[in-house]
């Protein structure tokens, strides 16, 4: 492939986004060598007028020939639109008109000019103009085929001359070196713009990675749970990222000084500065925010440029993290490793609690009618118990796959109160209120889990609501902030929830009865995300106030 520049311009004008950037370099290129001809133009008119005053005879020809040259030359610099759709392609043809205007009207006036004059004014060193522009922006063999044509127009005088005249060769000579050297020049030029253009385009693809690594990186950042600041030693923010905002509670931080809040956030930092290091696992800040909000941050901070290092800003880069959200992490990695365990346990359990089962039951025959008969109830009724714990155990065991299927929730949930409402004595006391159910309300989800699940959040309702007509209350409808879900709500009137237990309702194992397990709201949960949903409590503020197990499941939608 040519490696000239021009066939360089020509590749890079066709590609994105760099064809801007070459366009760019080739239109600087352009306008340089068109004010050059135009200063060019200006020195050669000049040149004639003083030659006419220091010897009072006037050239006519090449005065003429000079004005020419310069009033095309300070035209075409002048007026913009003259030189409009100059491109590298247009350049590398001697056809198109583009490049007589630039190269072709210099080697012609120039070699007229040479020709024409019979002072002893060499003019072949302005052939040097046309040839170095076509050196820069044709192609090589073009940029060899100017330099000959030069030649030619220095070489056919002379020979015409040294035929006719009989002159000596001595000019002859002088002008042959003359035209060896445009042909150097051209080579050189060509090949030191192709290097330069070759360079150019190696920086460019370097920048072009440059910025695609920022990109990712700003990306990154950005997607980051963590918040990120760049901060220097005036306390400057000079990067953040929205998670840092969030957690300082304002959401383009661009200095850390003159906040009172963010004064012990200072305070490390600038301690981090003065002695050069910082614990490895980071330390703890307490900010107090506007509205009294008091938020504990972990810090981990890390500097670009060490103290043993010359050169170059310090800059420190701050990880800042909430100590709920760490704490949060550790307690479900607990959880997750406890639910490991306990299914495993549970299903060693299994085995002989249902051995106990069958040896209970064989004795209670024996014990028909005694006084014994007792005991064997209570075995049994404990080995219920026990055994309903490990069903519930095993229920949410990791490694369990979801089995979500298309299910229509306003049918199911039809069946499930009327079981309900019939088992628990509810009928006609108007205690419990089932809301109208929409007609399209299929989801995804499995009839046994969503059944569990309803059963529940209605026992719990039962357990702590009024005894008040419409004290519990059961609802299905499209989710205000969730197109594609629907939102099953089971309201109880009920006293709130104490902040200290809400924050645990959702953990296995929690409970405030004595003899709950502690796993009725921790296996919603489980059962709601398996499907893809989600469930959570809320406090109803309108009347009638109350408490709220929402439970978010996907719509089901025929392809």
């Amino acid at each position: 492939m040519d490696s000239s520049p021009s066939a360089w311009f020509i590749e890079a004008a066709a590609a994105e986004p760099d064809g801007d950037e070459a366009g760019s370099a080739f239109d600087r290129l352009h306008r340089a060598f068109i004010a050059a001809r135009a200063a060019l133009g200006l020195a050669l008119v000049a040149a004639q007028l003083i030659a006419h005053a220091l010897t009072a005879t006037l050239a006519t020809r090449t005065l003429g020939l000079s004005a020419v040259y310069a009033a095309e030359a300070l035209l075409l610099w002048a007026l913009p639109p003259l030189r409009r759709g100059v491109t590298a392609r247009s350049l590398a043809r001697v056809s198109h008109l583009h490049w007589w205007s630039l190269i072709g009207i210099d080697l012609l006036l120039f070699g007229a000019l040479h020709s024409l004059d019979a002072s002893s004014v060499n003019y072949g060193a302005l052939f040097v103009m046309p040839v170095l522009t076509a050196g820069v922006l044709c192609p090589r063999l073009l940029a060899l085929a100017t330099a000959a044509m030069a030649t030619l127009a220095l070489l056919v005088p002379e020979l015409w001359s040294l035929l006719t005249n009989d002159v000596g060769s001595l000019r002859f000579t002088q002008v042959g070196l003359v035209g060896g050297g445009l042909f150097a020049v051209a080579l050189l030029t060509s090949e030191l713009a192709g290097r330069l253009a070759r360079e150019e385009r190696a920086a460019r693809g370097s920048l072009a990675m440059a910025r695609q690594q920022e990109q990712l990186s700003r990306l990154v950042i950005d997607e980051m749970q963590a918040g990120v600041l760049v901060v220097d030693r005036r306390g400057r923010v000079r990067a953040a990222n929205p998670a840092a905002g969030k957690l300082l509670g304002e959401a383009q931080p661009l200095s850390l000084r003159g906040r009172a809040a963010w004064q012990p956030l200072v305070a490390a930092v600038e301690r981090a500065f003065a002695e050069g290091a910082w614990p490895e696992n980071g330390g703890d800040v307490v900010l107090l925010l506007p509205g009294g909000v008091s938020r504990s941050l972990r810090l981990r901070l890390r500097f670009t440029r060490r103290r043993e290092q010359q050169g170059g800003e310090e800059l420190c880069v701050l990880l800042l993290e909430d100590n709920r959200e760490l704490l949060a992490r550790s307690r479900q990695e607990k959880l997750a490793a406890m639910g490991r365990v306990s299914a495993g346990i549970a299903h060693e359990i299994r085995n002989p609690l249902a051995a106990i089962a069958q040896a209970n039951a064989l004795l209670s025959e024996d014990l028909v009618g005694s006084r014994n008969e007792q005991l064997t109830q209570m075995i049994g009724s404990n080995v219920q118990r026990l055994k309903r714990l490990v069903d519930d155990v095993m229920e949410v065991a990791p490694g369990v796959g979801p089995t979500s299927q298309p299910l229509d929730a306003a049918q199911l949930l039809r069946d499930v109160v009327e079981d309900w409402v019939r088992i628990n004595g509810l009928a006609g006391s108007g205690r419990f209120v089932l809301q109208p159910l929409p007609a399209d309300a299929m989801v995804l989800f499995e009839p046994e889990h969503l059944r569990r699940v309803l059963v529940n959040l209605l026992d719990n309702a039962l357990r702590h609501a009024s005894q008040g007509e419409g004290a519990i209350q059961l609802s299905l409808d499209a989710a205000a902030d969730d197109p594609g879900a629907l939102e099953l709500v089971v309201y109880s009137a009920a006293a709130a929830i104490a902040p200290e237990i809400e924050r645990h309702l959702f953990e296995p194992f929690f409970s405030t009865r004595s003899r709950g397990s502690g796993l009725g709201l921790y296996i919603c949960r489980e059962l709601c995300e398996r499907h893809n949903g989600r469930i959570e409590y809320r406090r109803r503020r309108t009347e009638p106030e109350g408490n709220e197990f929402c439970v978010l499941m996907r719509r089901f939608h025929q392809a």
